[in-house]
């Protein structure tokens, strides 16, 4: 049913990635599908790290320690993005039509006021893609 998952993830936030990691490997071990661990950053430095390649360097480490771990196909894709905040949204539909994914895992919140307001990620997510997503809280 499943080949190829999109996770997003973001590794400022590793220690709150538990469940959707959890949930992804998990369909990934039934379907025998792999995993594109996606995470995106910016061209300046962060908390996560000084440069692109850098971010590149963390992301792929991560992915390699996830399919090690859990027992599943994975690879790293870094997008660096102009402003992530603002873009991050639609830049994750684009990358998933992008990637021939057939399937989105990504982490939510539970939602608040300001959700009324203003679409979550996953939310934007599940309502402009036309693959099936899987919202983790």
């Amino acid at each position: 049913m499943y080949q190829k998952m999109l996770v997003p993830v973001d590794l400022a936030h590793v220690d709150k990635l538990e469940k959707v990691i959890q949930t992804a490997t998990d369909l990934a071990k039934h379907y025998k599908a792999e995993i594109s661990i996606l995470g995106v950053s910016t061209n300046t430095p962060s908390s996560v790290a000084h440069s692109p390649k850098e971010f590149e360097q963390k992301l792929d480490a991560f992915a390699k320690e996830l399919a090690s771990k859990h027992g599943v196909s994975t690879k790293a894709v870094a997008h660096i993005s102009h402003d992530p905040a603002v873009d991050l949204s639609k830049e994750l539909v684009a990358k998933a039509d992008e990637l021939g994914v057939d399937v989105i895992v990504m982490a939510s919140h539970v939602p608040g006021v300001a959700d009324h307001i203003f679409s979550s990620h996953g939310g934007y997510v599940a309502s402009h893609s036309e693959l099936s997503v899987f919202l983790v809280r």
